[in-house]
């Protein structure tokens, strides 16, 4: 398993968020740190701003520096992987740059999942939804999956939607319902690959990247996760929560 972390200073909601202090490090170290203790063939971080790439070989890591005009990071993450020399049968992780938090087994889990089901071009992680206020909240992602546990589909709406009860809420003892974690397992070859896929219409619609692969008929496999491994950092208070965490 090879562990690849996109990171760019362009955030909207929290500028810089790549370099903000976490407890005395910036917040993309501590993101690495986390990767590191998955134990992975290789980790790096692929970044576009010298800034990033810096800080991260400045604490012993690995930086991959790529071009600026990236449309996401996954398109970031197959610059990165061709300018590291990656075999196309290897499995990579997409670890987020704000996920100082996620645990080091959900990562070897999505690289296993991928392993295990060679059919699958990706993997990816989700856990039960229990609430109802997240199940309406379009900001965060629900997938349907197979009976074999492969995606069906992803959305920002509530699904599966309960017809017959109030707000479609099926309740908050359903196993139906899932929330979508933004990590990802890709085989290299695929992840090669992936950028050069044209965007699918309902891709843009939802602004779900993943759903591409659906859409041109590759399959996801989800690790089904038993509890919230914790959300990242997008906001300032969610920075604000982070360092409390920390201290």
């Amino acid at each position: 398993m090879n562990i690849l972390i996109p990171a760019r200073m362009a955030s909207t909601r929290l500028p810089g968020k790549p370099l903000a202090d976490l407890a005395g490090k910036p917040m993309i170290v501590r993101v690495a740190e986390a990767a590191a203790r998955a134990n992975p063939d290789r980790l790096a971080v692929a970044t576009d701003d010298q800034r990033i790439a810096d800080a991260v070989r400045a604490a012993g890591f690995e930086a991959v520096l790529t071009r600026a005009d990236h449309a996401s990071g996954t398109d970031r993450l197959a610059e990165a992987a061709q300018a590291m020399g990656l075999d196309d049968a290897q499995i990579v992780v997409n670890l987020q740059g704000d996920e100082p938090f996620m645990p080091p087994t959900i990562l070897q889990q999505v690289a296993d999942a991928l392993e295990a089901h060679r059919e699958c071009a990706m993997s990816t992680a989700a856990h039960p939804i229990h609430d109802q206020a997240e199940f309406l909240n379009p900001n965060v992602v629900k997938v349907v999956c197979r009976q074999d546990g492969r995606a069906l589909y992803f959305s920002r709406a509530p699904i599966p939607l309960a017809r017959d009860r109030a707000n479609g809420w099926p309740g908050a003892d359903s196993d139906q319902v899932l929330r979508h974690i933004g990590l990802y397992g890709y085989r290299v070859g695929f992840l090669r690959r992936f950028p050069m896929l044209p965007a699918a219409p309902i891709e843009a619609l939802e602004s779900l990247e993943q759903i591409r692969a659906l859409w041109h008929g590759h399959e996801i496999m989800v690790v089904r996760l038993d509890a919230d491994p914790g959300a990242g950092i997008d906001t300032p208070d969610d920075l604000v929560r982070a360092r409390a965490r920390l201290a």
